[in-house]
């Protein structure tokens, strides 16, 4: 990977490790509905101006339908599973849960033939699997078995997301695409959101920490997210969650008081070999056949990367 690549890999991994903790703050007070319209809503306006400055939404018309289903994906299914389970999740074991996004991705990468996977990275993947597995010692009875159940649905969705981006929706600007995507499912989650609005004066924790999710969390990391993609690729971008529980972790013990336990040191290792092996190029030989891949799939690689570099 690209020295670029590696910069936005860590950024990525820092800004969407954070997250699980303003998340756990904000649904002390907020419903899960509530919050995804505020993330959203907030986003949106915060990257519109930027969009509608460069004229760059009129291409979305063509591509409607695989924005629907990139909303979906990304956005409206996971985060309010995600807003849900952490009522009844820590943050840290939020964390440890989504870190399976990237073994969701190299199934979907298998099946649709859109990268490939060696004998390294595929180990890559299980070791860092396992590292986030031995990160923080959680026992996933001893906590709600439905809400951590229902994070298949959130590793799912983000997995497919990424791949919904780079095959339908490449040709369109990034910031056109994000854009439009919270737009819309802000628009679908406003009815909830009026109706679960609180009636009560929210604490200067839970403001912070929904203005954290909106700017930080959302409107910056899915621009950095869209540069990823453009330069490793939809199924190595993924990787990024085996740095999030790290971050995670961290901030749960830090600022919540979450458990730290003693298989972190070896935790941490995992992850970071993990990362390495998964992220490596492939062998020489193998370059060749996905150089020979259709000209329309480069074609669309490509102007994203361009378009996203501007």
């Amino acid at each position: 990977m690209t020295r670029r690549g590696w910069l936005l890999f860590v950024a990525m991994g820092v800004i969407w490790g954070l997250p699980y903790l303003l998340i756990r703050v904000s649904v002390r007070e907020v419903s899960p509905a509530f919050l995804v319209f505020v993330r959203t809503a907030g986003g949106a306006l915060l990257l519109s101006p930027f969009v509608v400055r460069r004229g760059a939404l009129g291409p979305l018309l063509a591509h409607w339908k695989a924005l629907v289903v990139y909303t979906i994906a990304e956005l409206g299914v996971p985060w309010w599973v995600l807003f849900t389970a952490e009522k009844k999740v820590s943050s840290s074991l939020a964390g440890l849960l989504v870190a399976a996004v990237p073994m969701a991705g190299a199934v979907i990468a298998r099946l649709t033939g859109s990268d490939r996977l060696d004998r390294r990275r595929m180990a890559g993947l299980v070791l860092g699997l396992a590292g986030v597995g031995a990160l923080v010692g959680f026992d996933v009875g001893r906590s709600n078995l439905l809400a951590a159940s229902s994070f298949l649905l959130v590793v799912a969705g983000y997995a497919l997301g990424p791949w919904v981006l780079s095959r339908r929706l490449s040709e369109v600007p990034g910031p056109s695409v994000v854009t439009a995507s919270l737009a819309l499912c802000a628009i679908v989650y406003a009815p909830l959101a009026i109706i679960q609005r609180p009636t009560g004066t929210l604490s200067t924790s839970v403001v912070l920490s929904m203005a954290g999710l909106m700017t930080l969390c959302t409107a910056v990391a899915f621009i950095v997210f869209f540069a990823l993609i453009a330069e490793v690729g939809p199924m190595r971008a993924t990787v990024i969650t085996y740095i999030n529980p790290a971050i995670a972790v961290v901030l749960g013990v830090a600022v919540l008081g979450e458990s730290f336990g003693p298989m972190t040191a070896v935790g941490f290792a995992a992850v970071l070999g993990g990362c390495v092996l998964a992220t490596r190029p492939l062998r020489a030989v193998q370059p060749v056949a996905l150089d020979a891949s259709p000209s329309p799939a480069r074609a669309r690689l490509r102007a994203l990367r361009n378009l996203v570099a501007r």
